[in-house]
């Protein structure tokens, strides 16, 4: 799989944590950094820019997935589901994690530094790396129908 991650700097410090777990990960075949990067001017662009930059990769095929941490995890998902076939949710925990594959094909996994612990967030990306969305399943079709709106 090919993940970008991405952050604001109130995410900076989870996001290079999970970026080189990423990049340890055997599933993972590239990691994309879109920022931000500490001491860099990018340091301050908002997470707006970056979540929709995510969600564009995503989107153009660039990346299969991708991970974003700012503040509490919102402000990325809104903006990741800004562009259009994208899917982003904030989830906090593994039964939220689990559901946002398989009962709902996210494409993007917010996360918040600020409600979070670390361990926890390392746990979260993992598992739901693991996850796929099975097309012949019971939720199949309730993806499609929110699809087809999108389409309209």
């Amino acid at each position: 799989m090919r993940i970008v991650v991405g952050c604001d700097d109130a995410g900076l410090d989870y996001k290079e944590r999970i970026a080189e777990d990423l990049r340890a990960d055997p599933r993972v075949s590239e990691v994309i950094d879109l920022g931000v990067h500490r001491d860099a001017e990018d340091v301050h662009r908002p997470y707006p820019e970056i979540g929709l930059a995510a969600g564009e990769a995503v989107r153009d095929g660039k990346a299969d997935r991708a991970v974003l941490i700012c503040g509490t995890g919102i402000g990325m998902a809104l903006s990741a589901n800004k562009v259009s076939g994208v899917w982003a949710t904030t989830a906090h925990d593994s039964f939220s994690v689990e559901r946002s594959i398989l009962s709902n094909n996210c494409q993007v996994l917010t996360l918040g530094q600020r409600v979070v612990g670390l361990e926890l967030a390392r746990r979260l990306v993992g598992e739901w790396l693991g996850y796929t969305f099975d097309d012949q399943s019971a939720s199949a079709a309730k993806v499609g129908l929110i699809s087809e709106y999108e389409r309209c």
